[in-house]
């Protein structure tokens, strides 16, 4: 049995740990946790504008994001309403497969963390494809389970699709810059996500002292009086990811 299907089959499973239990979220399916939302249940979200976009700035440099409700609209108000609660500054990203994605959404304090860890939405539909590019959220093996870690794909992830991964926006510049995150730990990280949500920036620090972290992620437009759907553009097809089953 391949590593992936190991990691597949692991992600789905419920990783015990002191205190209390923590679920694995994943893009393949592995990893998702939450800000200041009230703890447990599904908390009542801000409908978000049809098309808005975040501007990350990391320690390598700075990427966009637009977002399109029409895509995910459950996605796509959850990552308004983080990024105006400031949920994403400081966080790490944590996972980096080359030629797979890259994944982050674990908040860096371990009381904001577990503010948001019940806090799931329902699915979306799974209208775009996870392609090159494409911003989705991470979640476990399990229905309306969604949190707050997202992953952007590397590659043509298009099996994510039948898993029920919808994305819900795309780079739409900077990929450059997405590209160059580090990747040397690979998927070693994130098999340690019960720690991440207990100690937060303070594990990763001293156990993975060279991933690279988002400085702020801030809203840049469009505003939401002026905001309109607008078509997507599909992103190329490069460097196919296998089903993670090979």
């Amino acid at each position: 049995m391949s590593r992936w299907v190991l990691l597949s089959l692991w992600a789905v499973t419920v990783v015990g740990c002191a205190g209390g239990s923590a679920t694995n979220e994943s893009a393949a399916p592995v990893p998702s946790a939450p800000s200041i939302a009230p703890a447990g249940g599904t908390s009542s979200m801000a409908q978000s504008p049809d098309v808005y976009q975040v501007e990350f700035d990391t320690t390598k440099g700075k990427f966009v994001v637009e977002v399109h409700r029409d895509w995910a609209p459950n996605g796509a108000d959850r990552f308004y309403q983080l990024v105006q609660e400031k949920f994403f500054d400081q966080v790490k990203f944590f996972r980096a497969v080359e030629g797979f994605m890259v994944q982050f959404g674990i908040h860096g304090n371990p009381e904001v963390s577990a503010k948001w860890r019940e806090n799931m939405m329902p699915d979306d539909p799974v209208v775009k494809s996870n392609t090159r590019g494409m911003i989705t959220y991470a979640k476990p093996g399990f229905p309306n389970s969604r949190t707050t870690q997202v992953f952007i794909n590397y590659g043509n992830n298009a099996n994510l699709d039948g898993m029920g991964f919808a994305p819900f926006g795309e780079v739409i510049s900077g990929m450059d810059v997405v590209d160059s995150l580090h990747k040397g730990y690979g998927e070693e990280p994130s098999q340690y996500q019960p720690q991440i949500q207990q100690q937060g920036n303070a594990f990763l620090d001293q156990a993975f002292p060279d991933l690279d972290s988002i400085i702020t992620a801030k809203l840049i437009g469009p505003k939401t009086e002026d905001a309109a759907p607008a078509e997507a553009t599909e992103k190329p097809v490069v460097d196919p990811v296998p089903t993670k089953a090979e």
